[in-house]
Order: structure tokens, then C-alpha cells, then sequence
């Protein structure tokens, strides 16, 4: 786990910085057909197009593990965390929903 979290705090280290007028989040993607999790750094420039960069994917397709993982990014950074992939579904430990609904974007690609 250490390596996951580590991995993926090093990275957003390196691409968080602070510019001014861009807005930063986190994009945590469930894929359903390689039962992994995608970790990706967002940014979007005032005027400009979303940059999306990938920053690392989990291998290990389970809730428990994403959990805490999650918890540790965020400890880390306090960016704002979007799912995608998880509707309906809820965290293990605090049965806390995930992802209400689909997005917009969800919703074109079924």
C-alpha cells in the first residue's frame, strides 16, 4: 500500500503548482473491465481546455484498499476528488456513498 500512495504523492507533488487562474482536482476512475483503478491529475487553466495526466493505476480491485489509499492523498493534499465508475456504490468502513449519480460524459459512453 505504501508504494501505491507514495507513488501517487510524488507525482501530484510534481505537477501541483500553484499557478495562478488554473484549477486543480483529482479524477478517480473504477474500470470495470480491467478491475482497476485509474488515478489522474486534472487542470484547467482559465479559457483554456481540461489537462488530464495520468498518475498512477491500481492493480488491486478492492473497495477496502482504495479506501484507504484515498485517505492517505488526502492527508497528503487537500485537491478535490471527482469518481467516476463508482455509482451506487459505498465505501467499506464509513458506508459513505461514492458517486451518486452518473456524469454527463458516463452517460454517452454506455
Amino acid at each position: 500500500m505504501t508504494n501505491d500512495l507514495n507513488l501517487i504523492c510524488n507525482r501530484i507533488d510534481a505537477l501541483f503548482v500553484r499557478a495562478p487562474r488554473v484549477r486543480y482536482w483529482l479524477l478517480i476512475v473504477d474500470d470495470a473491465y480491467d478491475q482497476t483503478y485509474n488515478f489522474f491529475f486534472e487542470s484547467r487553466q482559465k479559457a483554456h481546455r481540461t489537462r488530464s495526466t495520468p498518475l498512477h493505476t491500481i492493480e488491486r480491485h478492492d473497495l477496502g484498499y482504495l479506501e484507504t489509499i484515498i485517505n492517505g492523498v488526502q492527508q497528503h493534499t487537500q485537491l478535490t476528488q471527482h469518481f467516476k465508475g463508482f455509482t451506487g456504490q459505498r465505501w467499506p468502513r464509513s458506508q459513505r456513498i461514492i458517486q451518486r449519480k452518473k456524469d454527463a460524459d458516463e452517460e454517452r459512453t454506455l
